[in-house]
């Protein structure tokens, strides 16, 4: 059986728990505490982060979190303002596509639009546009950014969760999906943007591949590519018929 701790123990104890549990919680109590013992500031002595061995005093280090705040938070911001000069840039390429399908209205001439403009204003060189159900008139003429298929067309099962959440899905697809897509691509396909079109993809699909396969990642934002969608879809849906 172990002997009680002594009273020179117990206070060491105390002192150690002190020091551990209560000093902290103290000083946030009492912010003014070195306002009040400035004397402190001069003697306390912290190991620098460098690890050389080096101290640093207690100002020292404050100036340096400081300093690492500022720079984080001049990241952030610049983050930001990097990410609202490409939205800038999006919403821009994106209200010219719209002009230029409302300057047309038939339906050869609006798919030559998306297409021009995925490839020439967003920078998309292998994209499809399949569509699961005939557009209006006599069917498109061939293209190669194009197809349709049969609404019961095999190869669509694959894509039901995508019609069914009626949202784009960025990221890798299946080697089934992506040999539907892009049979004959001479570029290796590494990521993918699946944008419905139409409500839930009673349309079709927009699919959009880059090589690079952190390109379209799954954390990535889909605002503007549900707007590319929705905006192509209402003007092929709308389109005069190509014989008309």
């Amino acid at each position: 059986m172990n002997p009680p701790p002594s009273t020179s123990d117990a206070t060491t104890h105390a002192a150690t728990t002190l020091t551990e549990a209560g000093v902290a919680s103290f000083l946030v109590d009492h912010p003014d505490f070195f306002d009040r013992h400035q004397s402190l500031l001069a003697t306390l002595r912290l190991s620098h982060q460098r690890g050389d061995g080096a101290t640093v005093s207690l100002i020292e280090r404050q100036l340096d979190i400081l300093r690492d705040r500022a720079r984080d938070t001049e990241l952030r911001l610049k983050t930001l303002l990097d990410n609202g000069h490409a939205n800038d840039i999006l919403a821009e390429k994106m209200h010219r596509l719209a002009l230029r399908l409302l300057a047309c209205h038939d339906l050869t001439a609006r798919l030559g639009v998306v297409e021009s403009s995925l490839r020439d204003e967003f920078g998309a060189q292998d994209f499809i546009m399949v569509f699961r159900r005939p557009l209006p008139g006599r069917e498109p003429l061939s293209s190669h950014y194009l197809r349709v298929v049969p609404s019961d067309h095999p190869d669509l099962k694959s894509f039901e969760l995508l019609f069914n959440s009626g949202k784009p899905r960025c990221g890798r697809i299946r080697d089934s999906q992506r040999d539907f897509l892009f049979p004959a691509s001479p570029n290796a396909i590494g990521s993918v943007a699946l944008v419905p079109l139409g409500p839930h993809g009673a349309m079709g699909l927009l699919a959009i591949a880059s090589p690079d396969v952190d390109h379209f990642n799954p954390t990535m934002s889909t605002d503007f590519l549900a707007r590319i969608g929705e905006l192509i879809a209402t003007a092929l849906h709308d389109a005069t018929p190509q014989d008309a």
